[in-house]
């Protein structure tokens, strides 16, 4: 499950893709706010991550405020997820940027648990690496054959 500080993110670099790319305009945090839903003040921190790994810059003066300097087909979901949460696997043994061997593992091999999170994590991994802020940008469409709950019991 990602994060609402994730959520924000990814909510205002579409904000951000939508209005500023190519067009040299600049949207102040209180734009990207209003527009993206995303509270001001997480905002802040959020926007600075995203500039300090370059996907989007600031202009200061009259006319500043934050826009897109990286493509958004060129910004991968994955990408955006690492930034703001941190590595995705499931378990640290799985991780390719935060790899760590689980204290409680024996056998790496022939680990069950292992065997079953790595199938599934290596087939999310390839979906979300593929994915970019530009998917975020087209209109929202259900996925083929999958129902999405309106309000899921229990989770």
């Amino acid at each position: 499950m990602i994060t609402h500080k994730t959520k924000y993110a990814l909510k205002a670099l579409m904000v951000l893709a939508d209005e500023t790319s190519g067009e040299g305009a600049a949207l102040s945090i209180e734009e990207i706010a209003k527009r993206s839903g995303a509270p001001k003040r997480f905002l802040e921190h959020i926007l600075l991550d995203l500039k300090r790994a370059g996907l989007i810059g600031s202009r200061r003066g009259r006319n500043g405020g934050y826009e897109m300097i990286k493509e958004p087909r060129r910004v991968s979901l994955a990408e955006v997820l690492r930034l703001i949460d941190g590595p995705m696997a499931p378990l640290p043994c799985l991780s390719r940027n935060a790899y760590q061997r689980c204290e409680d593992c024996k056998d790496e091999q022939t680990c069950r648990v292992r065997a079953v999170f790595g199938s599934f994590y290596a087939t999310y991994i390839l979906m979300i690496e593929s994915l970019t802020v530009a998917d975020l940008q087209q209109d929202a469409r259900p996925l083929e054959g999958f129902a999405v709950p309106d309000h899921p019991a229990g989770e």
